[in-house]
């Protein structure tokens, strides 16, 4: 097993930089006028997710990392309730990224509480 040097050798990391580009590559057709509403939280939450990442690791505790982890679940959290709220409005054309980015989402969750419980135990 490799050993880990850096926040950017983690797989929960590396995922979390896959969700941003996803929701980067979804939000570029939703109409104009959601540039600075739900485009820009779903921009924003998504950034925040190997942001968070990084900043546990950084931390160098098992209690701040596992404390940002929750931070990191939470802004997944959000994006998925942005998603299915731009769905119903209709602002959803990519189906293709939009089942790609819950498909991620829900790995991402998983990995997240793995990684958690590990800290804590």
């Amino acid at each position: 097993m490799s050993e880990i040097k850096s926040y950017k050798d983690l797989l929960i990391w590396k995922k979390g930089i896959t969700i941003v580009n996803l929701v980067y590559q979804l939000v570029k057709t939703f109409p104009q006028e959601e540039v600075y509403a739900l485009s820009s939280q779903l921009k924003r939450a998504s950034v925040s997710i190997p942001s968070n990442i990084a900043e546990g690791y950084g931390r160098n505790t098992d209690k701040s990392f596992s404390y940002f982890l929750d931070i990191a679940r939470g802004s997944l959290f959000e994006i998925e309730t942005q998603l299915i709220i731009a769905n119903e409005l209709g602002f959803i054309t990519n189906e293709k990224i939009y089942k790609e980015l819950l498909n991620q989402i829900e790995e991402e969750s998983k990995m997240i509480n793995a990684f958690s419980k590990k800290l804590k135990s």
